[in-house]
């Protein structure tokens, strides 16, 4: 195959607050002629993920920081174009961390194979990829089960809309809170959600009192701040919080301080489990066989917004932080072969 030219996203410069465009550039790369035992691949979709901007940082965290005039990268899927590794064949449809470019060259160790892909492929990077599996295993980690009363903030986001509908499947009463009122209407009605309200019209825990008047057992943070206060006041004896992300504070320069009744942790004994989806990975065949079972069933319906072009990439991902999306951020990609 003749040499193909690719594209990739780099970090140009680390933002201070908010990102801006300027922190992204965009270039060319020729991909070499395919070694022995390694795949090439063309990425279809890739993910834009609020993680990512804790990466743009440069401090130690549990992920190491992108280094700048490097390639981002994060979650795509992706089809074999050509292979000189025994395990895949071209036209096979593959999961990678290797997000933020056109087409790359990978191991076979660093491709995850979709044995029988259901459309739109994209669904590998929501509801049944890393975000839906995060989504599985914080309900898994605070043992969520019927009966349960589960609050969910950044409830229309990537992980809290699985979230709410794994839930639902599992015999919850679910609420949810969101930044729109269209947001919030996609929770009712197409995620199935109990209970909804708009965190921007009133205060949260007013409006979570109303929808959980007799309290909450559990709490899937997506949001911190006030979300994660409200939801202590909330809370019933035992309850248990689940530490997913904290988006409210993802751009902050200093850190906020913690929330005013902390101590309802020690009053009403509760839990706080943090979570990071890669501690979970040994149990990834678990999630597939559950939440594939529900997608098939139309139980747990997939939520995404698409953009179009490696060009738009940051765009999208600055987005996140302005509510554009309602479910999955991913950007669909195209790479035209000689």
């Amino acid at each position: 195959m003749p040499a193909i030219t690719s594209r990739e996203v780099r970090l140009a410069s680390r933002p201070s607050g908010v990102p801006t465009a300027g922190n992204f550039t965009l270039a060319e790369v020729i991909l070499p002629p395919l070694p022995d035992g390694q795949v090439l691949v063309r990425n279809r979709f890739m993910s834009v993920d609020p993680y990512m901007r804790g990466r743009m940082n440069d401090r130690k965290s549990y992920v190491p920081p992108f280094e700048i005039g490097k390639a981002l990268d994060g979650g795509a899927v992706g089809e074999v174009i050509e292979s000189r590794a025994s395990a895949f064949k071209a036209g096979d449809v593959v999961t990678s961390r290797f997000g933020w470019r056109e087409a790359f060259i990978a191991a076979p160790g660093e491709l995850h194979k979709i044995e029988r892909p259901v459309q739109p492929l994209s669904v590998y990077l929501g509801a049944l990829g890393m975000t839906g599996m995060t989504a599985w295993a914080g309900l898994t980690m605070v043992e969520v089960k019927a009966g349960d009363v589960i609050y969910i903030s950044g409830a229309a986001g990537a992980v809290g809309n699985v979230a709410g509908q794994l839930a639902k499947s599992r015999g919850c009463r679910v609420v949810g809170s969101a930044g729109s009122e269209e947001k919030v209407k996609q929770l009712l009605e197409k995620c199935g959600f109990d209970a909804a309200f708009n965190y921007k019209t009133g205060p949260v825990l007013e409006q979570l009192n109303r929808a959980a008047p007799d309290g909450i057992d559990v709490y899937f943070d997506n949001v911190g701040g006030e979300s994660l206060e409200a939801a202590l006041s909330a809370m019933r004896l035992h309850g248990r919080i689940i530490a997913c992300g904290g988006i409210s504070g993802y751009n902050d320069e200093k850190p906020r301080p913690g929330p005013s009744n902390f101590f309802n942790m020690t009053t009403k004994r509760l839990t706080m489990k943090g979570l990071i989806v890669g501690d979970w990975l040994e149990r990834q065949d678990e999630f597939e066989k559950e939440a594939g079972a529900h997608y098939q069933d139309g139980k747990l319906k997939s939520l995404e917004t698409v953009v179009s072009g490696l060009d738009r990439a940051a765009d999208a991902f600055i987005g996140l932080f302005d509510g554009k999306n309602v479910g999955k951020m991913v950007v669909e990609l195209s790479l035209l072969l000689g």
